[in-house]
């Protein structure tokens, strides 16, 4: 039995153009990318169809942006397999 975890990839866009054709899903693959790369960084694999993808738009959510580089937040919460993956759990803004 694999042991498993959770944990985070990010993109960071402009809200102006989340209205744009493809613009949120560029930004959710790009997301899920960042989440893969962590992952197989620290040894762990990401469990096919496990991502989940939150949306945050400074304009339209009570977390604050203002440290965010951008004003359109995706995050992409995986599940990841592997030696000592039940120890990694995605919680608020971190890895950990």
């Amino acid at each position: 039995m694999e042991n498993k975890g959770t944990l985070f990839g990010w993109a960071f866009g402009d809200a102006a153009r989340e209205g744009e054709s493809g613009y949120v899903e560029k930004l959710q693959h790009d997301a899920f990318e960042n989440a893969r790369r962590t992952a197989e960084a620290r040894g762990f694999t990401v469990l096919a169809g496990s991502e989940a993808f939150t949306v945050l738009n400074a304009h339209e959510t009570l977390v604050e942006l203002d440290t965010a580089p951008d004003s359109l937040v995706v995050r992409c919460t995986v599940t990841v397999e592997g030696p000592g993956a039940e120890k990694l759990h995605a919680e608020g803004p971190m890895n950990g």
